[in-house]
């Protein structure tokens, strides 16, 4: 079709940065469509000028400018069809009525200017959007996260809601301004100084690129209930841990005292076996972990932490259990699908008033375990956690549930 749209795109440097062939299709428009920071790029252009205001309003005075036959040049950043104009474009008129030109995309020169390859980065428009996908994404530990913010989802609400998840992945945050331009700026934060800073230019790219774990003041932790950022976690499951919030009444429903024997069953990334281990530094806790991958990760949170109380047993239960000492205390976070074959090993080995105290995220196992504690005539209770964090959505804030969780602390007698 002779009379096609031309979306072109165009950086903050101006008409300066077109090639002679994009000029020329500029020069030959007599409709000029963009911003007025677009269209300022041309103050000495005689086309009739169309200031992009509402899509929707834009995109019905563009279908007339089209019908009358004018030749429409539309000016938008970068590339249009990367979170662009031109996905709207290509469903208000047909494809063939369309030529796009696009210019280096604002990304492109984001991890340019940061000398990061970004094949692989997770790219997320935050533009009139939820920050649900972002969420998952920082919960899953993605290594580069590249954000297109806008007024409301600016770098510092990003830092806030980063903090608030209270992740044990750290990110250092790039923020690029202008760029491009001659007000270029391209700068590095911990989300902690991001908070420091409330105004940014608002042509702002935000990228985060995961970072080692730093060390550990651990004169500034508390004794009890650590944050689940202080430990490392797996780098394809970083939300694999017993959270926090749930950690706590484990721990108040064990009943711990000192100079115990503790195994903790399906020990993950350690966090339950080290918090008992950091209470009761004479206590001996065995953590269990049928993983190699599993074992190696709780061995450098017992190093992280200086712990040296936990002895970590790589091994699949019930098999595994026979070896240990007599415990005064059972914890079980995973049974690796051998639930019931583990719990006649509890029972055998077991002191004499100990306590044994089951997690679960599914009603199937769950109900087993009822079932085998009313048939061995336990006395046990039930604890139901359904918990939620509040997290910051720009100047507002929302509740995020964490998993539900159902804690059974039972025992062969009476539970005072």
């Amino acid at each position: 079709m002779e009379n096609c749209l031309k979306v072109i795109g165009i950086g903050l440097e101006g008409a300066i940065s077109l090639d002679r062939q994009t000029l020329q299709q500029i020069e030959t428009a007599t409709v000029l469509v963009g911003s007025r920071r677009h269209l300022a790029y041309f103050p000495e252009h005689p086309a009739k000028r169309l200031i992009l205001g509402k899509f929707g309003e834009a995109i019905a005075q563009i279908s007339a400018f089209w019908q009358q036959g004018d030749r429409l040049v539309i000016l938008v950043s970068g590339d249009p069809l990367f979170f662009g104009l031109g996905r709207l474009l290509l469903e208000s008129f047909p494809s063939e009525s369309l030529q796009f030109y696009p210019h280096i995309s604002s990304l492109q020169l984001a991890f340019a200017r940061v000398k990061v390859p970004w094949q692989d980065a997770k790219i997320i428009s935050l533009h009139g959007r939820s920050l649900q996908e972002l969420t998952r994404s920082l919960q899953q530990g993605c290594e580069k996260i590249a954000l297109l913010t806008d007024e409301n989802n600016s770098p510092s609400a990003i830092a806030s809601l980063y903090l608030a998840l209270d992740l044990p992945t750290c990110y250092q945050f790039w923020v690029c301004e202008n760029l491009g331009g001659e007000e270029e700026k391209i700068r590095s934060y911990t989300a902690q100084k991001l908070l420091q800073k409330q105004t940014f230019s608002p042509l702002n790219i935000l990228i985060l690129l995961r970072e080692e774990e730093a060390e550990l003041n651990l004169e500034e932790l508390p004794l009890f209930g650590l944050p689940d950022a202080v430990f490392l976690s797996f780098r394809d499951r970083p939300g694999l841990m017993t959270k926090r919030e749930i950690r706590i009444p484990i721990l108040g429903e064990l009943g711990l005292k000192p100079k115990q024997i503790i195994w903790d069953i399906g020990a993950g990334t350690g966090s339950v076996a080290i918090e008992m281990a950091r209470l009761h530094p004479n206590s001996q806790i065995y953590a269990v972990e049928k993983t190699a991958m599993g074992a190696n990760l709780i061995r450098k949170n017992c190093q992280r932490l200086q712990v040296k109380n936990v002895t970590i047993i790589e091994g699949t239960a019930p098999d595994i259990l026979t070896e240990l000492p007599h415990p005064e205390r059972i914890f079980m976070g995973g049974s690796g699908g051998n639930l019931l074959d583990i719990l006649p090993i509890c029972q055998a080995k077991l002191c004499n008033q100990g306590i044994l105290v089951l997690a679960f995220a599914t009603l199937e196992h769950l109900y087993s375990s009822i079932n085998w504690l009313q048939n061995q005539a336990w006395d046990y209770r039930l604890l139901n956690l359904q918990i939620s964090r509040s997290v910051p959505i720009g100047e507002l804030t929302r509740f995020s549930p964490l998993n539900p969780v159902t804690i059974i602390t039972a025992k062969p007698g009476k539970i005072e």
